[in-house]
């Protein structure tokens, strides 16, 4: 709450994801009001009563409780999680057409309560149905964005620090691109600490290394596939990285995170979202940052902006 103003966030679906993201935001205090939304209003009626008893035991009252649409005019943040999930087996990909039209249908409605905020975008694939929340609610580009490769970044993070045996904070490292298959890891810019990546690799002389973060990488790109095969569902983490974000959002705090976010000639790609870098303010992304590539990562990142593209027009065509 800055000054007297009440920070007020919807929550548009209230599957294991929106309620994982909900259950972290009660626990972390971070906004004073959470409105539940779902196409089953008694789950979302039942999710709020849920998460109200549990009030008592956060680090600051958090008011819950189940709405509609309306309740988005006076709403800060939107954070959709709506739409249908990943199946075993499936891609994230494989879910543009399904949910594509649910989001159109959810986002003119969201409008239609005259909402003037920020849109955060969670639902697969998050990078197009981040695209079409912007195309629907002709917001301005800053006022849109999706989580990206946040919880890439957080798996890579987590998995390199485990095996260097470091603080998973203290290692700066990004995924980015498509949040999906294409999408890659920043090795040329990543550091330990204030140490560069390669300089502690360097001094380690440990000829497996360069080996095992290969290996990592592709089981940071892999995560949600092992996950679902074994749960059914990725939920905890996701929850998780859309707390982050909306800290970052309502905290104003300039906080870099890797967001799906527009691209205006930024990496050689326009009109299009995809997992960037990107400073996240009260007014939503204030700027993607252009990180030096190599040339091996400039091309990586050509193939998943493809591949982004290629899907987005299939829809706006």
């Amino acid at each position: 709450m800055v000054g007297n103003k009440i920070n007020r966030v919807v929550l548009v679906g209230t599957g294991a994801v929106g309620c994982s993201y909900a259950y972290a935001m009660i626990n972390q205090g971070i906004a004073e009001e959470l409105v539940l939304v779902d196409v089953n209003a008694a789950k979302a009626e039942g999710e709020a009563m849920d998460l109200n008893h549990g009030v008592p035991f956060a680090p600051s009252p958090t008011k819950v409780w189940s709405g509609s649409y309306k309740e988005c005019k006076n709403a800060d943040l939107v954070v959709i999680t709506a739409g249908l999930p990943q199946k075993p087996g499936e891609t994230r990909l494989d879910l543009v057409d399904k949910n594509a039209n649910i989001f159109k249908t959810i986002v003119r409605e969201i409008m239609d309560s005259g909402f003037d905020g920020i849109f955060l975008i969670a639902s697969n694939p998050v990078d197009i149905l981040t695209y079409v929340t912007w195309k629907e609610s002709g917001l301005p580009k800053e006022r849109v964005l999706g989580s990206g490769t946040t919880l890439d970044t957080a798996r890579l993070r987590y998995m390199v620090g485990e095996y260097l045996e470091v603080d998973t904070r203290n290692v700066h490292a990004a995924i980015i691109g498509e949040h999906g298959d294409t999408e890659f890891a920043v090795w040329s810019q990543a550091s330990i600490g204030i140490e560069t990546l390669d300089k502690v690799i360097e001094r380690r002389n440990n000829p497996e290394d360069r080996a095992k973060l290969d290996e990592i990488f592709v089981n940071v790109r892999d995560a949600a596939y092992h996950v679902i095969e074994r749960k059914g569902a990725t939920y905890y983490a996701i929850g998780m990285a859309l707390a982050r974000v909306t800290k970052a959002i309502l905290g104003n705090e300039n906080s870099i995170l890797t967001v799906s976010s527009l691209l205006e000639g930024q990496y050689g790609h326009e009109d299009m979202y995809i997992g960037v870098p990107a400073v996240v303010n009260r007014g939503g992304v204030r700027e993607v940052i252009e990180i030096d590539l190599n040339e091996e990562e400039k091309a990586k990142f050509d193939h998943s902006a493809k591949v982004l593209k290629e899907f987005i027009n299939k829809i706006y065509s």
